[in-house]
């Protein structure tokens, strides 16, 4: 193919692969505990960690994983102890985290907001071979937690309670999806953007749970889903000169609408089948008859 004898591509498409295996495979967990917006906050923070990386001349993805990862160890100590001034907390440190990238950026040697915009959004041109590293090992990281201690996951996700009363160490738990999270942010930023990452955590996963009932199943489909929209979004940015985040988010969506218009008949077709399964209830004149009419007709 020859797309594939281009280096930028090659290096664009790998990043495409780790990032469609690796948002969905957290964004399940976060979808249980009900906090699909948590990656769409972290983003917000992590745009604190790019300018950094520029105003210091580091590299953007490592330092944008080190304040995401901050940030999202203080989002968990806002939940857990905000209480009702939580919710403030964490707007201001969204904004805050945007802001702070911005101004960051700005006062780096020759940074303007148009070094913002490929981390922002993506950009297949600018994954570096050093972006390619740090994204392989901060993804293999992601796997091995969403697939190791998968059931432990699992478990907090569905029941805190529960999983406290077997225990689990439900706070390192927390801690630890919410890192991950984290790792997942800066690992899909320059395919996807920071912007736009949480769709591509939350999307696959609803979309699986259309046709699913089992997590394993959910987990298999989303991560399949998350690793074609990935490959076809980056494919037809390159074909058609689109921004490939909004490309796969789109691609994203469309998967979603279509997987539902298909679950329709097929949840029809799984309650025709339930109810054909139940026996059939007993005939009128074969039931047993209430124990006060039966009384009444011995003369008891």
């Amino acid at each position: 193919m020859e797309i594939l004898n281009y280096a930028f591509m090659q290096r664009a498409l790998l990043a495409a692969v780790l990032v469609g295996i690796t948002a969905p495979a957290i964004g399940i967990y976060l979808v249980q505990r009900r906090q699909a917006l948590m990656g769409d906050g972290i983003g917000h923070v992590a745009m604190t960690g790019v300018g950094l990386g520029f105003l210091l001349s580091w590299s953007p993805v490592w330092m944008a994983t080190l304040v995401s990862v901050l940030g999202a160890v203080l989002m968990e100590l806002i939940r857990w102890y905000g209480k009702t001034r939580g919710d403030i907390a964490l707007a201001m440190l969204f904004y805050g985290g945007m802001a702070g990238g911005v101004m960051f950026i700005n006062l780096s040697p020759g940074g303007s907001n148009a070094n913002l915009t490929s981390y922002l959004f993506g950009s297949l041109s600018t994954v570096s071979e050093s972006d390619v590293g740090a994204i392989c090992v901060l993804a293999a990281f992601v796997v091995l937690v969403t697939v190791g201690l998968r059931r432990q996951l699992f478990a907090v996700s569905q029941d805190e309670e529960f999983a406290r009363v077997t225990g689990l160490p439900v706070r390192a738990l927390n801690l630890l999806t919410a890192v991950t999270a984290a790792v997942t942010v800066t690992v899909a930023m320059r395919v996807v953007g920071l912007l736009l990452v949480s769709a591509l955590m939350v999307v696959p996963v609803a979309a699986a749970q259309q046709l699913t009932r089992s997590f394993a199943a959910t987990f298999a489909i989303s991560v399949a889903l998350g690793v074609s929209v990935t490959i076809g979004g980056t494919v037809t940015s390159y074909y058609q000169d689109v921004p490939p985040g909004a490309t796969i988010v789109l691609l994203t969506i469309g998967a979603f609408i279509l997987l539902s218009v298909l679950a329709a008949p097929l949840a029809r077709r799984r309650a025709r089948a339930l109810a054909a399964a139940q026996p059939a209830a007993d005939p009128a004149e074969c039931k047993i008859p209430a124990t006060r009419g039966a009384a009444d007709e011995v003369g008891v």
